[in-house]
């Protein structure tokens, strides 16, 4: 008998980080509000979300949060959670602060562009990462996976080739998301507070979890790891320290 699908309720969106790859820049701007071609990344997240029905978002801030005040007069849908924690710990610091919201969740880093939101879509059979098949050499989390459903079967962190490259756009189960909530907070009370929250369901604890690859096509979600990629995209930020 197949699985019975599973639907996403709501989201939890990763923003309170430094963006220390994007300074200058991020030194007066939070890296989910920079602008590329005069719009905020975070708003392609959030115009995704709502296109797909998904209408209870979190948005956890640190850095600046006073300047994502204003999302809340565009975006009503949006409830902010403060991340103390965020100059001092990694990111399992901002999904322990929002851990009682895991249930049918979808999460996702607020540093993105989505340019096509059909990837936001709440519809899913298992717990699991979107991802972009690699054929030739990343450096990026890559994932190895088997079967029509595509379980994965491994992660490396140092990237490789022929593999599914992990973006930061996943979604859980109410089963999983509770699972996932009870061991960040079970690591992060422990002091385990120096790793990415995807540690935890990736490596620390893989065995509780069964997760599956949502394949996407490549230029689907635009990733800005460093001033240089942003400067790519958007040449009127080569004025900024590094630009050519």
């Amino acid at each position: 008998m197949p699985k019975e699908l599973c639907y996403v309720k709501r989201a939890v969106i990763m923003a309170a980080g430094l963006g220390k790859r994007l300074q200058p820049v991020t030194f007066t701007t939070p890296k989910p509000l920079v602008r590329v071609g005069g719009v905020r990344m975070i708003d392609t997240i959030l115009k995704g979300l709502l296109e797909n029905g998904i209408r209870e978002i979190y948005v956890v801030v640190g850095h600046l949060k006073e300047q994502f005040e204003d999302l809340k007069a565009d975006y009503p849908e949006v409830t902010l959670i403060e991340n103390p924690w965020y100059d001092s710990c990694n990111n399992i610091s901002s999904l322990y602060v929002a851990r009682e919201h895991l249930e049918d969740c979808m999460i996702l880093d607020g540093d993105q562009i989505v340019r096509a939101p059909k990837v936001l879509s709440t519809e899913f059979a298992h717990s699991g990462y979107n991802a972009i098949w690699c054929e030739g050499e990343t450096d990026e989390w890559l994932m190895q996976a088997e079967g029509p459903e595509l379980f994965v079967t491994s992660c490396s962190r140092n990237g490789g080739s022929r593999g599914w490259q992990l973006f930061s756009i996943s979604r859980w189960s109410e089963e999983d998301g509770k699972k996932l909530s009870e061991l960040v907070e079970k690591e992060f009370e422990a002091g385990n507070r120096q790793i990415y929250w995807d540690d935890v369901p990736m490596f620390v604890h893989p065995k509780e979890f069964r997760l599956a690859v949502f394949p996407m096509e490549r230029g689907d979600v635009t990733e800005v790891d460093n001033l240089s990629e942003l400067q790519d995209l958007d040449p009127s930020y080569k004025a900024y320290d590094g630009g050519k």
